[in-house]
């Protein structure tokens, strides 16, 4: 249990398996392989960066961890118009928004990160 009640729940890896077409097998090596490497890198002090596709890429530099969005992602949340508003409203939502061709390194305050997945 974690605060406030919340249980965990178990990643079901047949469920993700058969969402991309690949075996069982291959999707629990492929996430505990990651996940692994990801507890290494953070354990070192490394600056990782986390791309997850058609949504963003979370950056991990020190203490510090920031989500940013891909402008595409937020907009299908909600909506054009009510992204627009939200931005006009807040300007300082445009600091959480990237462009995907932008260089993942470029987005580290020290220009070096370790980008996953590979």
């Amino acid at each position: 249990f974690f605060p406030g009640n919340k249980e965990l729940e178990a990643l079901k890896y047949a469920k993700v398996a058969a969402a991309t077409c690949m075996s069982r097998q291959k999707v629990e090596s492929c996430i505990q392989g990651t996940i692994s490497l990801l507890s290494y890198c953070l354990g070192k002090g490394e600056n990782i960066a986390l791309a997850l596709r058609d949504i963003g890429v979370l950056l991990i530099e020190g203490r510090r961890v920031q989500m940013k969005f891909y402008y595409n992602f937020l907009e299908t949340l909600s909506g054009k118009e009510n992204l627009g508003k939200a931005v006009f409203k807040v300007p300082q939502l445009l600091d959480m928004v990237v462009s995907p061709v932008v260089p993942v390194a470029s987005l580290s305050s020290s220009g070096r990160v370790i980008i996953f997945p590979k």
